[in-house]
């Protein structure tokens, strides 16, 4: 099934024909020990991409209701939590959380910034927070959090570390055992979802928790849900045979293959092209006079929020560039229609982008601004080869 567009927005992600293949698979009952197979596969792909010695799931839904599972399951009404924003994505535990009444407490980073790690730290000292909340990538701002400084200074307070994956899993590394300064200083849960950097149509929340995030719902006797509650998918994740909820079968063939494909590629080559399209989109779109919203050492390796240059009106841009085949996506709050979004994750290639940046020149050119799509692609090209080498 040929994709028909080139879908460059922040995801869905475009999706190859062997997902699509496994996608339009026939539909097997859930208990068939063919699909039972495939279920398990997943799962044990799962904890390898996660590097977990815990429990993953993965089940129904999208990255909201996986935010939920992993909010519901560690955070009790009445305790704290604490939610480090860097956009939209971030703001949006602080309801989440307050709808199972729990105490919230947001930083939110200026747009295109990281969170100042001295308010962090002077928050934490102020009170006992039972766990905090870290986009991974903003998918409004294209901002990636450093985790190098954060786990550490969320640890050392005794607090769980909740990582929101969705615009980051299977792009850059999220490997839940790392120690970052000290052997208990680790990633306590990653939720995320299929469609973005795993290159799987949108469908399947995913969340991998540790041994300190298990041992929070463990201490508790119940929690405030029923579906999102573990305790109910730990029969079924432990053997898929078993039933508490039909699980999308179709659904988990795609990404069971769209699995088989990160890890032939391998995780760490995966990562470093990921790193070098971030970088080579940016350069080349800074040629045209765009510049992206997050600074080149905070900038993510899978989105990208580009602002235009004077003169250029967005509607008419991203439209014009649809008519063409690519679709981007426009910026959100302040930034509406003073920038877009550019996605580079998942299993697009640099030839996608080298189209894709041709056609944005073209589309510039027709719109009456002057432009040089050849240099801007001699650009790309450049930063490509020189951050994949």
């Amino acid at each position: 099934m040929p994709n028909k567009e080139l879908l460059l927005i922040p995801g869905p992600t475009p999706v190859v024909d062997e997902i699509y293949e496994a996608l339009a698979s026939e539909t097997l009952a859930h208990t068939d020990p063919r699909f039972v197979s495939i279920f398990k596969e997943s799962l044990q792909h799962t904890q390898s991409l996660f590097n977990t010695n815990g429990e993953v799931y993965v089940f129904a839904g999208s990255g909201t209701l996986a935010m939920e599972m992993a909010i519901v399951n560690t955070v009790a009404p009445g305790e704290k939590l604490l939610v480090v924003s860097h956009g939209y994505f971030g703001d949006r535990f602080t309801p989440l959380a307050q709808a199972y009444g729990i105490e919230v407490k947001t930083i939110q980073a200026p747009w295109g910034q990281h969170a100042d790690l001295e308010q962090i730290r002077h928050v934490l000292s102020e009170g006992t927070f039972k766990a905090v909340t870290v986009t991974h990538v903003d998918t409004s701002t294209g901002v990636m959090a450093n985790l190098d400084a954060l786990v550490p200074l969320v640890k050392e307070k005794g607090a769980l570390f909740l990582l929101d994956g969705v615009c980051a899993s299977a792009a850059i590394e999220e490997d839940m055992q790392k120690t970052y300064g000290h052997p208990d200083y680790k990633i306590d849960l990653v939720l995320t979802a299929s469609q973005k950097a795993l290159g799987v149509p949108p469908g399947l929340g995913i969340v991998a928790f540790g041994p300190q995030a298990l041992a929070a719902r463990s201490a508790r006797n119940q929690v405030p849900a029923y579906f999102l509650d573990i305790a109910n998918w730990r029969p079924i994740m432990d053997n898929p045979a078993r039933y508490f909820a039909t699980p999308p079968v179709n659904m988990v063939n795609a990404y069971h293959r769209g699995l088989e494909l990160v890890f032939q590629e391998g995780l760490p080559a995966r990562y470093q092209r990921h790193q070098a399209l971030g970088k080579a989109v940016r350069a080349a779109l800074h040629t045209y006079g765009m510049r992206a919203l997050a600074e080149e050492p905070i900038a993510a390796p899978t989105l990208s929020c580009i602002r235009y240059p004077a003169g250029v009106n967005d509607m008419a841009f991203r439209q014009a560039l649809a008519h063409k085949g690519v679709v981007v996506a426009g910026a959100l709050a302040e930034l509406a229609g003073k920038a877009f979004r550019i996605g580079h994750m998942g299993n697009v290639t640099d030839i996608d982008f080298i189209k894709a940046i041709r056609l944005m020149g073209e589309t510039l050119q027709e719109l009456g601004h002057s432009v040089n799509p050849q240099a801007a692609i001699d650009t790309f090209a450049e930063v490509y080869t020189q951050f994949l080498s």
